[in-house]
């Protein structure tokens, strides 16, 4: 197992933490961190597009002009798709983008994406946040001295509504709560920050088998 300096808020050495190796030294899979990053945003399309077919629009019940005798080509209706303000032929319609995805491929892809983050030295493990009233001077302030730099992935317990209200306004900051932690959002930001109570346990032993 990899081990981690535990860090204060104030960017103090607080202890050593163990890190799970079939969480956090896995080797990345990256077909399958693709896979499940596409399923992720596909889920996140409203897939509320809609055209109007022929027999949705409006009007165009009379023949344009008879059949035969004026020179120019057949028409049947003025709401043919080639008609200004017709039907859309073959256009969008609603639907649903959502994937199915199975739960061991998103499991892996999680455990790949914080390999990835903790091989470059970017999982970052704090005591406790320690934040008496919420300040997102003291967040700031916290961030620079534990190094964290460009984006930043801030997973906080359920209940730790302090510290999320002291990061929520920073702009370069994304806050989490432990049971949302995500393929996704590990691998949009540049660190990830933990505390002790958040950081992943140890996974089953067939569960680190499949990451190897």
């Amino acid at each position: 197992m990899a081990s981690v300096t535990v860090k204060t808020p104030a960017g103090a050495d607080a202890g050593t933490l163990e890190l799970d190796a079939g969480t956090f030294g896995i080797e990345p899979n990256v077909s399958v961190m693709h896979q499940v990053v596409t399923a992720q945003l596909a889920a996140r399309r409203a897939g509320t597009q809609s055209t109007k077919t022929r027999a949705e629009v409006r009007g165009g019940g009379a023949k344009p002009w008879k059949q035969k005798g004026t020179g120019r080509a057949r028409q049947g209706s003025t709401r043919s798709p080639q008609w200004v303000g017709g039907g859309v032929a073959l256009g969008p319609k609603p639907r649903s983008y959502a994937q199915k995805t199975p739960k061991k491929m998103i499991k892996l892809a999680l455990r790949s994406a914080l390999s990835d983050r903790a091989a470059d030295g970017k999982v970052i493990v704090v005591d406790e946040w320690g934040f008496d009233t919420p300040s997102t001077k003291g967040a700031v302030a916290a961030l620079s001295a534990l190094g964290a730099e460009g984006r930043v992935l801030v997973v906080l317990d359920r209940g730790d509504v302090t510290a999320w209200k002291s990061f929520r306004n920073l702009p370069s900051v994304h806050v989490l709560e432990v049971g949302e932690l995500n393929t996704y959002d590990v691998l949009v930001n540049d660190y990830v920050v933990f505390t002790r109570s958040t950081v992943p346990p140890v996974a089953p032993a067939a569960e680190a088998e499949e990451g190897k």
